[in-house]
């Protein structure tokens, strides 16, 4: 994994377009007493190293090796998202021994991409500055827990969230859209939704954040990405963290 520093080098984005992308952060970011982080991609890009689509190809693969080709449709087997796969099991045979074999499958996959996994661009920096600053951090993902300390763990990160990781349990149909890992945090926290933020790249952030009355801030990479959040609705997307991480400096 490469270093905070060598991870802002590689994005640093001019300082015209910073300044204009803070005027609309200063009011959510200043509102926020505790920030709710999405897991793979605002934190890091989980599966840099280990490809997610080649992930669900396998989860595809070893449902057909047991004779259940006919138990997803075309458009779930060809998705390339290991948890649509997972969810569409789940749908037909919930809490059953095959969903539970076929999560334990996706655990290990997810804690084999751990260790290739890159830092999102000025998240570290950001996520101690925000704890420096007072804020309380939680992490709310559709990814194991199990993953994410392990993560936390390898970044010097731990303490900054600590206790507070939320993700994928037995429960499939608790995941993201659904806002169930939001509204454990924020009971766990003993907050109230509207002095909370997520930061999520994903429409089923977006759309689970407004289900638990969060706040939203997109992070979108690329074009694509933030053409799916303002789509789904979300007002402010950032292409980079930097811009956060300069107006929280600037409050320190």
């Amino acid at each position: 994994m490469t270093s905070d520093t060598t991870q802002t080098e590689l994005v640093t984005e001019d300082d015209s377009v910073i300044d204009s992308v803070i005027d609309d952060l200063r009011e959510p970011v200043a509102r926020a007493r505790v920030v709710l982080w999405d897991f793979d991609g605002p934190i890091c890009a989980l599966f840099a190293g280990h490809s997610a689509q080649r992930v669900a190809i396998d989860l595809v693969e070893w449902l057909e090796r047991q004779g259940l080709h006919g138990l997803l449709t075309d458009e779930e087997r060809e998705s390339l998202d290991p948890h649509v796969v997972l969810r569409a099991v789940d749908r037909r045979h919930p809490g059953s021994d095959l969903v539970d074999e076929l999560e334990k499958r996706l655990t290990q996959e997810e804690l084999r991409a751990t260790n290739l996994a890159m830092p999102t661009p000025y998240a570290d920096p950001l996520i101690r500055t925000w704890t420096a600053v007072g804020a309380r951090l939680a992490v709310t993902t559709n990814n194991s827990p199990l993953v994410v300390h392990e993560y936390l763990t390898s970044r010097g990160l731990t303490s900054c969230f600590a206790p507070h990781v939320y993700g994928r349990t037995r429960e499939l149909s608790h995941l993201k859209p659904h806002p169930h890992c939001l509204n454990q945090a924020l009971n766990a926290m003993g907050a109230a939704p509207s002095s909370a933020l997520m930061i999520g790249d994903t429409p089923s952030d977006y759309l689970a954040a407004q289900e638990a009355g969060v706040p939203f801030l997109g992070y979108a990479r690329n074009d694509q990405k933030e053409k799916l959040l303002r789509d789904a609705g979300a007002e402010v997307v950032v292409g980079s963290l930097e811009p956060v991480l300069k107006l929280l400096r600037g409050q320190a």
